[in-house]
């Protein structure tokens, strides 16, 4: 029995002592933690941007280091932006929604103020934002310039 006793306390001692070690180092970390969530608030977002190399020196795909993608992905990403700056094949075909939320209606595409999407046209996709649904016409960006597309009712 006295065995047991002296088993139980050599167990039962370093729980005790961490409890007690808890119990007092509690309010603390609440303090560190409330410390912490201030300077969380105050700090800015930082957002990652990732560009895709276009050759093996600006660097290559983490998990097939051998793979020709990431080159092949940056020339046709290189090809469509340069189909960008031709926009005349873009029309106005319609407008449609209620007053209060117009949507415009580009190459068979509905937009509404804000969106962004690719448009098939007979150069290629293009890829805009509509800025502004104005009465008879939209403004949108491709490319970095703004176009205004007029509707027109004429076949």
């Amino acid at each position: 029995m006295k065995n047991f006793c002296k088993n139980t306390m050599a167990v039962l001692f370093p729980i005790a002592s961490a409890m007690a070690l808890a119990v007092i180092a509690a309010p603390v970390a609440q303090a560190d933690k409330t410390d912490k969530a201030d300077k969380a608030d105050k700090t800015e977002t930082t957002r990652s941007v990732f560009i895709l190399p276009s050759n093996p020196k600006e660097g290559c795909d983490p998990f097939f280091p051998n793979s020709n993608r990431p080159y092949e992905m940056a020339a046709a990403a290189n090809t469509r932006t340069g189909n960008i700056g031709n926009v005349t094949s873009l029309v106005l075909k319609g407008f449609s929604g209620s007053q209060n939320h117009r949507l415009a209606i580009i190459n068979n595409h509905t937009f509404a103020a804000g969106d962004t999407g690719d448009v098939i046209t007979s150069d290629g996709r293009v890829h805009l934002r509509c800025i502004e649904i104005k009465t008879n016409s939209v403004v949108i960006e491709t490319g970095g310039q703004h176009r205004e597309l007029i509707y027109s009712s004429k076949p």
